[in-house]
């Protein structure tokens, strides 16, 4: 009220901007209730001796005519109560304190204009703080009234658009039950929400405290909307600071009007007119508690257990909120509505004749000011004032929304000092960033430097995704580590993104790394252990070798064919050797040379064990009278059987390597750590054709060694063939579904065993009891011993 009648008569006096004008006004309370205010406006409407602007014309003595313009109300209940009538009239209204959004509806409200930007904005502020902190568990409480409910609902409406949760919504109820607000500070307590959002009126908000501070809520990082967020009724009190230190909200521009606070000093008594000021004695009396002993007109009050008033007292000499002009923020808007007004009237006033914005290009009558008219020229106000602000309206009566973003700070003098660390301004260019805020500045809750978390469940690291749980909000989840082969490389991850083929995750499951390189290795204790079998045997073939060497003209290395026993030998030394090219990382070559090296060493061990055994059963054969069979199977018709069979063999995988040659593969298995080096057959058919070759020779080789098993001899190596080629054709057949089924590298390992286990085979069974006669049972090594016949034949 002072605000508005200092910039009253600073316009008056001056007369720069209205010369030989002067300004009237009529104060009424409003005593911030809606039937008050509506009570008020309806007075001026149909008072013709009081205005809020009119113009006092020269050589006249009074003011006169209808009220061109309003100016207030403070609260947006009341504004939404005069709005509704005033706008009937078209009676241009200026609030200064009035946010509600619902206002900005110039359908509903045509005549409201405010110099107090819309809640709208300052909600939109406030979610980009929720935002700029990470807030996802926010709770609300708003008052019962219009500002509350309005901005607390847009505030909520914007949240969800965030992914964030409202953790509670309530309403402080306007009778301030003790019941009602305690049960909010019971929810409040069991929600977990650390940030707590007050959407009310400094009355609601103090009742909302004190019961916090009987329940002992402590702990939570409050938000302030702008009707208390520099509040001295709550940061003034002591009881307060330990609860509302740290505090963070958003307040309207303040600005340093100078000759204000002298203008508010100046109140005294004793000066002319006092008695006609219906604010000033109860004011006085109140600030000194003391009793002037006067009534002014129409005013009751109570001077029970005051003193009287000395008449020394001086308001300079106290310090209280009257007085303080360091928050200057809702004095600033009313005086930027006074001058608002003031910016119209005198626009009305240069309207020059015939270029009129009225029907007719018609000018308003400077002696008969029409609020429509006035109210056309306030929508179209623009201009800088002396503190460098843009004043202006949009299409819906709003000023250009900025805010300063003020941070409640306990200092060592025991005093609250709202610090500004940031600003909020709609009016920045699209792209750059409305909201800016020096973190380094704040100080939180408890003068903690640390920002507050306010989520319903821990952030997620990564690694993990988020799970919703089931009849939860949203923002309330489980973390879940990601599956093998899937990452999260952020926190509060919403799902975990799969790897490429040749990629797996890691222990963390924070990044995909390549996949371990998996194949039968010389370096792993399986190929090493293959290996060693491999090199034994072909040490213990070396080792015949020598032997039969050592004892080549001992009867039974002669009897048993030598020539092609070598051979055997030989064949099966590159039987051993050939597994060692299973071995090893897969290459182009390895993979050809392997299988053909197999099978062709192989079908040459397979047909010195056929030729022998021919060379067995014909020999006896030959012993029958008149037969001479054996010049048929001589040596060199031996060694045409033996070329001709390997040559089958080596045709076959020459037409393999030409047509499909085995190559190296990788095998990539989804739900595998390792990517499995192998090598591809090329084709199954040559493949099947190899193997089937080698078992149909060992098969036509176990068919001829069991006719000749019973031949009349004392050491017949029929019976030898035929147990060496059970094993191999036990090994091989065994060999087929263990390699069908063998994961990755075990298939090759499973190859590897049959050749070594099926050479140890013919090894073993062949030249073993040879050997064991040579070395310990010479005495058996003899002509004699070996043409006798056998005494017992079961076999």
């Amino acid at each position: 009220m002072q605000t508005m009648i200092f910039a009253i008569e600073e316009i008056n006096r001056n007369g720069e901007l209205l010369p030989n004008i002067t300004l009237g006004y009529k104060i009424y309370d409003s005593c911030s209730t809606p039937h008050q205010a509506l009570r008020g406006a309806m007075e001026l409407m149909g008072s013709e001796n009081g205005s809020v602007a009119e113009g006092k014309m020269q050589g006249t003595g009074s003011c006169r005519g209808t009220v061109p313009a309003v100016i207030g109300d403070g609260g947006s209940t009341q504004s939404l109560v005069v709005a509704r009538f005033l706008g009937v009239f078209h009676v241009p209204q200026v609030s200064y304190f009035s946010s509600c959004a619902c206002l900005s509806d110039k359908k509903e409200f045509p005549a409201f204009l405010r110099t107090m930007p819309s809640d709208f904005f300052q909600v939109d502020a406030l979610v980009q703080l929720v935002k700029h902190f990470g807030w996802t568990w926010v709770g609300v409480i708003a008052g019962d009234d219009a500002y509350g409910r309005g901005g607390a609902n847009i505030f909520v409406d914007e949240v969800r658009k965030l992914d964030a949760c409202i953790a509670l919504h309530e309403i402080i109820p306007k009778n301030r039950a003790q019941t009602a607000i305690s049960s909010i500070i019971s929810k409040i307590r069991s929600s977990g929400a650390r940030v707590i959002l007050v959407f009310a009126v400094e009355q609601d908000t103090a009742a909302l405290f004190d019961e916090a501070l009987r329940d002992g809520l402590t702990g939570i990082q409050w938000l302030a909307s702008e009707a208390w967020s520099t509040a001295s009724v709550l940061s003034t009190p002591k009881k307060y600071h330990h609860i509302l230190q740290g505090s963070m909200g958003f307040a309207i521009r303040r600005a340093h009007i100078p000759g204000l606070q002298d203008f508010l000093l100046r109140l005294h008594p004793s000066s002319p007119g006092a008695l006609e000021d219906p604010f000033l004695i109860p004011f006085w009396e109140e600030v000194f508690q003391c009793s002037l002993g006067v009534q002014t007109q129409g005013q009751e009050h109570s001077v029970e257990g005051k003193p009287p008033c000395s008449g020394t007292e001086e308001l300079g000499s106290v310090a209280n909120i009257y007085s303080d002009v360091s928050q200057l923020r809702i004095s600033y808007n009313v005086y930027k509505a006074v001058y608002a007004i003031v910016y119209a009237l005198k626009a009305m006033r240069a309207c020059e004749d015939g270029k009129g914005p009225f029907p007719l290009q018609a000018c308003p009558s400077a002696d008969d000011i029409q609020p429509w008219q006035l109210l056309h020229y306030i929508k179209q106000v623009k201009y800088l004032n002396s503190f460098g602000d843009e004043i202006k309206f949009d299409e819906n009566g709003d000023p250009a929304a900025m805010y300063d973003l003020v941070n409640w700070q306990l200092r060592s003098n025991g005093e609250i000092e709202f610090v500004t660390i940031g600003k909020f301004d709609e009016t920045v260019a699209v792209g750059k960033q409305k909201l800016q805020i020096q973190e380094q500045n704040i100080l939180w809750n408890d003068n903690k430097t640390n920002v507050p978390l306010s989520v319903c469940s821990s952030i997620c690291p990564p690694g993990t995704r988020k799970a919703i749980k089931p009849n939860f909000p949203i923002c309330c989840h489980d973390c879940v580590v990601c599956t093998a082969g899937e990452i999260s490389n952020q926190t509060d991850a919403i799902e975990c993104a799969r790897c490429l083929p040749e990629f797996w995750s890691n222990a963390e499951r924070t990044a995909c790394v390549p996949k371990q390189v998996e194949f039968l290795s010389f370096s792993d204790t399986m190929g090493i252990t293959l290996m060693a079998i491999s090199l034994i045997g072909s040490f213990c073939t070396f080792v015949v070798v020598f032997i039969f060497s050592y004892y080549r003209t001992s009867p039974i290395v002669r009897a048993n064919n030598s020539a092609l026993s070598f051979l055997l030998l030989f064949s099966l030394s590159l039987c051993f050797l050939c597994s060692l090219t299973f071995i090893g990382r897969p290459s182009e070559w390895s993979c050809m040379l392997r299988h053909t090296a197999f099978g062709i060493t192989f079908v040459l061990c397979i047909s010195c064990i056929l030729g022998k055994t021919i060379v067995v059963l014909m020999a006896f054969k030959a012993t029958l009278p008149g037969s001479n069979v054996m010049r048929w199977f001589g040596p060199a018709q031996q060694k045409a059987i033996i070329t001709f069979c390997t040559l089958i063999q080596v045709i076959i995988c020459i037409v393999w390597l030409v047509a499909a040659p085995p190559t190296p593969r990788q095998l990539m298995p989804r739900e595998s750590a390792i990517v499995i080096l192998l090598c591809d057959e090329g084709s199954r058919v040559a493949f099947a054709l190899v193997l089937g070759y080698i078992g149909l020779l060992a098969c036509l080789c176990l068919l001829l060694a069991f006719l000749a098993r019973k031949l009349p001899d004392n050491f017949n190596e029929a019976r030898l063939i035929t147990f060496s080629m059970l094993i191999f054709c036990a090994v091989w057949v065994a060999f087929i579904p263990a390699y069908i089924s063998s994961p990755g590298k075990y298939s090759t390992v499973t190859e590897v065993f049959a050749i070594l286990a099926s050479s140890y085979g013919l090894l073993g069974c062949i030249f073993a009891p040879k050997c064991y006669i040579i070395l310990l049972r010479p005495e058996k090594n003899t002509k004699k011993h070996l043409m006798s016949k056998a005494t017992t034949d079961k076999f």
